[in-house]
């Protein structure tokens, strides 16, 4: 008997393996989310973060952060609130879209987001999320997820008491980004701090930050103890990623495609090209490039061209060159290493 592949179970939505698509702005939409799952390995995909009070009003079919297609399933929403009264107006929105998961962004810690009260300063306002998550839960059956950051500082206190109220106003599943407020990306995750959360709560919890590789998700939930991972950054220069982990680490029968980098770069261009207004291609490939880039010794040079495009049409130009140049060094290569044996 084939052994039984790890699974977070809320309220009525199963997550197999227990991988999760971060939610990115300007990555995780539409293009992103079917180059994944034209892998396999995810467990729930995200949505762009939504600003709640802007929701109830757009449009699915042309707001780029809510285009997506019927087989971008599960699909977890996330909302940017700021106060309680935009939850109700949001959710009946959710309802509509068709949601399978409402998760609440209480860890961005950008500027942008912060100075209206949204993302990470919510930490800081218990009474108000208390309000958000108890107008949440009596508006919709849905799971209801948090993701959060470890604070502004490290408080075991207070950070207690902020992940237990979010469990008892019930919150399904909570997501922690293992690094403080203000930390950055290039900071070690803090994974084995996250332990002590996990003792904590009784609902699943899922660690996102630093992941990378299988080695690195096997570190992480070793020192943590979670649930399950959440994969951001690494997913998107490595789209495969999901797949790779999901194999190494849960067992999963997913069969390893042959992998071709430029055929992943001009299948994100097509769906961006398919599925996006024109106004809107450019810039989240631009967002897509600085990470992919990364596959390649000198992925710059790719990065920069793309960047100093002035139309999708011309970035894919420069692409396929810098393609084919990477392609004939790789001859080349072959071809000296041939002389010498």
């Amino acid at each position: 008997m084939l052994p039984l592949i790890p699974k977070i179970q809320v309220r009525g939505l199963t997550i197999s393996p227990p991988l999760l698509l971060a939610p990115m702005a300007g990555l995780s939409h539409s293009a992103l989310r079917q180059i994944i799952l034209g892998f396999g390995g995810v467990g729930l995909l995200a949505t762009e973060m939504l600003p709640a009070r802007k929701l109830p009003t757009q449009n699915p079919k042309f707001s780029p952060s809510l285009i997506r297609t019927e087989r971008e399933k599960p699909l977890s929403y996330q909302l940017l609130v700021t106060v309680s009264d935009q939850v109700a107006p949001a959710i009946e929105a959710l309802h509509r879209l068709k949601a399978d998961a409402i998760d609440f962004n209480m860890g961005c810690p950008s500027s942008k987001v912060t100075r209206f009260g949204g993302g990470s300063i919510l930490m800081e306002n218990i009474r108000e999320v208390r309000r958000i998550i108890a107008v949440a839960r009596k508006q919709t059956t849905l799971p209801l997820t948090a993701k959060i950051r470890l604070g502004p500082k490290l408080d075991q206190s207070k950070l207690k008491d902020f992940c237990v109220m979010l469990e008892d106003e019930g919150i399904d599943l909570l997501t922690v980004h293992a690094r403080l407020s203000k930390e950055p990306f290039g900071r070690k995750p803090r994974w084995s701090w996250c332990a002590r959360i996990k003792e904590w709560l009784t609902i699943p919890l899922v660690i996102n930050g630093g992941i990378f590789c299988s080695r690195d998700g096997e570190c992480c939930l070793r020192e943590s103890r979670a649930d399950g991972l959440m994969l951001g950054r690494g997913a998107v220069s490595k789209p495969w990623l999901f797949s790779e982990i999901a194999r190494d680490l849960y067992g999963c029968k997913i069969p390893q495609k042959q992998l071709s980098l430029p055929a992943v770069y001009n299948n994100f261009i097509n769906l961006l090209v398919t599925h996006f207004p024109a106004d809107r291609r450019l810039g989240r490939l631009k967002d897509f490039t600085h990470y992919f880039a990364s596959n390649f010794t000198f992925g710059h040079h790719l990065a920069l061209s793309v960047q100093n495009s002035k139309s999708v049409e011309e970035a894919k130009e420069k692409a396929g060159l810098f393609f084919e140049k990477e392609a004939a060094k790789e001859t080349e290569a072959r071809v000296l290493f041939q002389s010498c044996s």
